[in-house]
C-alpha cells in the first residue's frame, strides 16, 4: 500500500535513474576531527537519531560540546520572530565546522565497516551511498507507512544543509563475500572506537580497496534490502532527488542516499515492540469490550492499592506469545491478557486482500482488531501514542486516562515478509536496536 508520500515522489520522479540492483557505492566521509575535540572526546560530538531525541535531549547534547551533531540535525530557530530559521542555521553551522576544520572530509572514497556492541550483542554493517529506487522496483523495501510533516521538515533540513546528516538503516539477508569481508575487518584495528553515555561502543573501519568495493558490489546487487529504520528520511532522499532531476541537474551524488546496511542472518538488530497507550478508555472498560472477541485473563485483583510487576506483566504476555496472538492490558494497578482472539472477529476485522504476513502480525490485529473493532477507537495521534519501553506507556495512563496496551516484539522474519508482499505495517510497529550513532559519519552533498 502506497501512501500519499510516496505517490508524490513517484510523480515528481519519472526521470530520475533506476539501479540494476541494490547499489551500496563508497563515499568520502565528513568526520569530526582533533579541532573538535574527535581524539578526547568523540562520543559527546554525537547523538541518537532525531526522531528519538525530545526537547531536554536537545538541550544535554547541546550541553555536551559546543559541536554535538544535534545542532545540525534539530537546530534552533535563530529567534522567535524568525520562525522556520533553523535550517539555514544548520547550513551554517555545518558551513562553520568545515570551514574550522573542525569536520573534515576522508581524501578518499570508501565503505565504512560499522560495529556496535551493546550488553554482549553485536551488530555489524556497512555505511555507503545507496542508489535510491521507487518501491515498486522490489529493491529497497519499505514496511511502513510514513507521514507528510516529517519528511517535509527533513526536506527542508536536506534543501538547507545539502548533506545526509544522518543514515536510514536497511537489513538484507547476506551470509555472502560482503558479510565475510565484514567479519575478517573487524579483527583489525579501527579507524575510530568511541563509547557513548548509553553504554554502546562504536567501531569504524575504512574500505576503500578497489577489488574489495568490487566484490561487494558484485554480491549486493541481485539483493534487495528492507527499511528497519528512517522511512521518512527515505522518503526524503526520494523527494531530493526528484527535485533536482526536476530542476535539470541531471545524475548526482541526490541519486543515492547515507545508509547503514546490515545482514540480519549474520549480526543484526535485536527486535523490541513498540507500546501503546490508548486514551479516554479505562482499562476495565477496555477488557469489558475484549470479552467474545478474545480470551481475556485478569492478572491482579481488581481495587487493590498495589502496583503492577511491570517485568512479570511482560514475562506473562512473553509465554502467552508463543501460542499466538497475545496482548496485555493495564493502568498500572489492573492487568489483563488478552489471547485467543476468534476467527470471526478476525475475518470481520483484517482485510481478506492483504498477505497471510500481515493478517499475522500481532501489531495489525492490535491496531485493526482490538482498537478499532473491538474497542471502537480512532486510530489516530492523541487516541493512539506510541513508547518504546512498558514503564512509559504505563505512566501515561497512570492517572486514569487510558489503557496501555503492551505488545510482543514483531519477529524479523515478519518484518520481511510484509515488505515482501509490497506492503507496509501500521506505523511505529517495530524498534530495531542499537540505532546507528548521528555525527560517526556525514555523507556531503557535492561534487568536490
Amino acid at each position: 500500500m502506497r501512501t500519499m508520500v510516496d505517490d508524490a515522489a513517484a510523480a515528481a520522479a519519472t526521470d530520475v535513474p533506476s539501479p540494476a540492483g541494490l547499489v551500496l557505492a563508497p563515499f568520502r566521509a565528513a568526520r569530526f576531527t582533533a579541532a573538535a575535540g574527535a581524539t578526547e572526546n568523540l562520543a559527546a560530538l554525537t547523538s541518537p537519531p532525531y526522531d528519538v531525541i525530545d526537547d531536554a535531549g536537545v538541550t544535554a547534547l547541546e550541553a555536551a560540546d559546543p559541536h554535538n551533531v544535534v545542532r545540525l540535525i534539530l537546530p534552533r530557530d535563530r529567534s522567535a520572530d524568525e520562525p522556520g530559521s533553523r535550517y539555514a542555521r544548520a547550513a551554517e553551522t555545518l558551513a562553520d565546522w568545515l570551514g574550522s576544520g573542525a569536520l573534515a572530509r576522508d581524501e578518499a572514497p570508501a565503505l565504512y565497516v560499522y560495529e556496535e556492541e551493546q550488553d554482549g550483542h553485536r551488530q555489524r554493517g556497512l555505511v555507503g551511498a545507496v542508489a535510491l529506487a521507487d518501491p515498486d522496483a522490489g529493491i529497497i523495501l519499505p514496511h511502513e507507512n510514513t507521514m507528510a510533516g516529517p519528511v517535509s521538515d527533513r526536506l527542508s533540513l536536506q534543501q538547507a544543509t545539502r548533506a545526509n546528516l544522518e543514515p536510514i538503516f536497511l537489513l538484507y539477508e547476506g551470509g555472502g563475500e560482503t558479510s565475510r569481508i565484514v567479519a575478517e575487518t573487524v579483527t583489525t584495528e579501527p579507524l575510530l572506537d568511541t563509547v557513548t553515555d548509553d553504554g554502546v561502543a562504536h567501531r569504524i573501519w575504512a574500505l576503500s580497496e578497489p577489488a574489495t568495493l568490487l566484490t561487494i558490489a558484485t554480491d549486493l546487487l541481485p539483493r534487495r534490502a528492507v527499511i528497519a529504520d528512517g522511512h521518512h528520511r527515505y522518503a526524503t532522499y526520494r523527494h531530493y532527488q526528484a527535485e533536482r532531476h526536476a530542476a535539470g541537474d541531471g545524475p548526482g551524488p541526490w541519486d543515492f542516499g547515507l545508509t547503514f546496511l546490515v545482514d540480519a542472518t549474520v549480526s543484526g538488530p535485536q527486535v523490541h515492540p513498540i507500546h501503546r497507550a490508548v486514551r479516554g478508555l479505562s482499562v476495565a472498560e477496555a477488557a469489558r469490550r475484549a470479552e467474545g472477541a478474545f480470551t481475556v485473563r485478569q492478572l491482579t485483583a481488581a481495587g487493590t492499592t498495589g502496583r503492577v510487576d511491570v517485568t512479570l506483566l511482560l514475562d506473562e504476555l512473553s509465554k502467552a506469545g508463543q501460542a499466538g496472538h497475545a496482548f496485555a492490558i493495564t493502568d498500572g494497578r489492573d492487568a489483563y491478557l488478552l489471547t485467543e482472539p476468534s476467527a470471526e472477529v478476525l475475518t470481520r476485522s483484517l482485510p481478506a486482500d492483504r498477505s497471510a504476513a500481515f493478517r499475522g502480525l500481532d501489531v495489525t490485529v492490535a491496531h485493526l482488531t482490538l482498537i478499532s473493532d473491538v474497542w471502537g477507537q480512532e486510530d489516530k495521534v492523541g487516541v493512539v501514542d506510541y513508547f518504546h519501553d512498558a514503564p512509559a506507556a504505563i505512566a501515561a495512563v497512570a492517572d486514569g486516562a487510558g489503557t496501555a496496551l503492551l505488545l510482543n516484539p514483531t519477529p524479523v522474519a515478519g518484518v520481511t515478509a510484509v515488505a515482501g508482499a509490497g506492503e507496509r505495517m501500521p506505523r511505529k510497529s517495530t524498534l530495531f536496536t542499537p540505532k546507528p550513532r548521528t555525527g560517526l559519519l556525514i555523507r556531503l552533498l557535492d561534487e568536490s
